[in-house]
């Protein structure tokens, strides 16, 4: 325990001195170059973790004190912005809570990451429920009848979007996709993680989402994406069983990164049948 404090302490220690050097100089865009040597400097192991965090508990009193949150640009660039709320968003509280029936496969458990628990909760269908609604017939014959998944990568876009007044440039930024889901011109994009996080970085969402509004103008998908949601899920382990929790969200003003909009929530207690 005290080993990972002392770690993250030092990530603190080269943010705050990152934040120091960007102040001195005027200009809150830096390089790699300079969290490298930050990182020696600070003794800090992996500068390649050091701008990231994923919630708004992870960052330092500095950050947090100051209102300032990092966004990546690509091609090993990032800049401070102004506005911990505008990057941070809060979870809602559930809205629905749903016991879901089902019988446990042998690798629905066999390992507890991120990718496992997005490949249950899609091969249980609670994807699609929570989506689509638990109304909807599926024709399991005729595929152009039945939502599509799309497995876990990692691409490179170039993007421009509003960070409210301020104009974002991402160069070649890395997006990566956890999973997305396909039906009838509806995008589900998801974005898995395991434990009980109260926030979540809204570049998760945005930058696939913007990957996907952006594609949507081109020659090969000519305006047939009608809608895109991003979905955020979130499993729990109790000893009596797993709760899958999933949160939608869209984009009001989908070039502007602070107009994320919630859409609803579910929380799905998966019953296993196969106990009983």
């Amino acid at each position: 325990m005290e080993k990972k404090q002392s770690k993250k302490s030092k990530q603190h220690q080269v943010i705050d001195k990152l934040l120091s050097i960007c102040k001195n100089k005027n200009n809150f865009i830096f390089h790699n170059k300079t969290v490298k040597e930050v990182s020696v400097k600070c003794g800090f192991g992996n500068p390649f973790t050091a701008t990231k965090f994923d919630n708004q508990k992870l960052l330092s009193q500095t950050l947090l004190n100051e209102d300032f949150a990092v966004i990546h640009l690509g091609k090993g660039f990032h800049q401070f912005v102004k506005g911990i709320k505008k990057v941070y968003h809060q979870f809602e509280p559930i809205e629905k809570e749903i016991e879901w029936k089902y019988k446990k496969s042998i690798l629905n458990q066999y390992n507890t990451s991120e990718s496992n628990m997005l490949s249950v909760a899609n091969n249980q269908r609670i994807l699609h429920h929570f989506l689509f609604g638990q109304d909807t017939e599926f024709d399991d014959i005729d595929i152009t009848k039945r939502p599509k998944t799309y497995f876990p990568h990692r691409t490179k876009s170039s993007l421009e979007y509003n960070f409210g007044n301020e104009k974002i440039t991402c160069n070649k930024v890395q997006i990566e996709i956890d999973l997305t889901i396909e039906f009838q011109g509806i995008i589900g994009i998801f974005e898995g993680k395991n434990g009980k996080p109260i926030s979540f970085n809204t570049i998760q969402l945005y930058h696939p989402f913007l990957y996907y509004y952006n594609a949507n103008k081109t020659v090969e998908l000519q305006g047939k994406i009608k809608e895109i949601f991003c979905v955020y899920v979130v499993r729990e382990k109790s000893k009596t069983y797993d709760t899958i929790k999933l949160w939608a969200y869209t984009f009001e003003n989908p070039l502007d990164i602070t107009t994320i909009k919630f859409i609803k929530s579910s929380a799905y207690n998966l019953i296993n049948q196969n106990a009983q």
